[in-house]
């Protein structure tokens, strides 16, 4: 099958998965536990279309786990105004961690990533896919990417626009990128390109799949 057809046929697969909603919350707690204890402090993802997983739930938590932890205190009348203070202000304001979603550049057909928060204003791009609105830019050091499709030595199939491949070509330092998607998208006979950049993980709902 030639990709444009696999793309067509495993997107029509992954919108139509009986149980997709119980798989998203498998890869939630696979991507929460795979995130714990990394000092990452900004991270990349995007927003979801055409029935991928959404990972923006899983990085709030990230972010606002943050915020917990700064807030801890042994004193009680300062944890109360610890917490005083947090329902006051703005999650997002407060956390040493920050969340970039992707903005297209149409000139370089590259992505630059604009931090996002819970409620922040969104405009679509040029195709039609939220992006924030004004929002400052940020670098990520680890970069959660989409997967139509993935297949052993952590290649993706992607939409065939080539946007990561050139943006990862273009980042430095280039961050640890990390490869979201439903053990449906398993293609164990897909073949690299020349420009095809392997990921450093894939992660499914059944748990990690790449570096085996």
């Amino acid at each position: 099958m030639d990709k444009i057809s696999l793309r067509k046929a495993l997107i029509e697969e992954r919108l139509n998965l009986p149980d997709r909603m119980q798989r998203a919350d498998m890869l939630q707690r696979v991507m929460r536990i795979w995130l714990f204890g990394r000092q990452d402090e900004v991270i990349g993802a995007y927003w979801p279309i055409k029935g991928e997983f959404d990972p923006l739930p899983a990085l709030y938590r990230w972010q606002e786990d943050a915020i917990l932890n700064l807030g801890s205190s042994s004193d009680p009348a300062q944890a109360q105004s610890d917490q005083a203070q947090l329902a006051t202000e703005s999650l997002a304001a407060r956390s040493p961690r920050k969340i970039g979603l992707p903005v297209v550049n149409k000139m370089h057909k590259t992505l630059t990533f604009h931090a996002w928060y819970p409620g922040c204003p969104m405009e679509e791009d040029a195709y039609g896919i939220p992006k924030p609105k004004d929002t400052e830019v940020i670098v990520p050091t680890l970069l959660f990417v989409p997967c139509v499709g993935y297949g052993p030595g952590g290649y993706r199939l992607g939409y065939g626009g080539g946007f990561y491949d050139r943006t990862l070509a273009t980042l430095q330092p280039r961050p640890v990128t990390v490869g979201l998607g439903y053990t449906n998208g398993w293609l164990p006979d897909l073949e690299a390109e020349s420009h095809d950049i392997p990921l450093d993980a894939l992660l499914n709902d059944n748990g990690v799949v790449w570096p085996v």
